[in-house]
């Protein structure tokens, strides 16, 4: 994986999971960022995540970015 890259596709079970930051940090009224789809404390505690946690916040952003109002991308 490129660092630094998002990866939104099935990642391998031995791989690390990459950040999903796109680099377009921008938090909503409910402190959700537009740009990936994690919520603040998920931003703040990837650093510190294990990749069972990172694949929980990871799936939690794609359920997030799916139901986003169209109005906010």
């Amino acid at each position: 994986m490129i660092k630094g890259k998002a990866s939104w596709s099935a990642a391998s079970d031995t791989a690390t999971p990459a950040s999903p930051c796109v680099r377009n940090c921008c938090l909503d009224e409910q402190d959700i960022c537009l740009g990936c789809g994690r919520t603040l404390s998920e931003i703040l505690a990837w650093h510190d995540a294990d990749e069972i946690h990172k694949r929980q916040i990871l799936d939690a952003c794609r359920k997030r970015r799916r139901i986003r109002p169209t109005s906010y991308t």
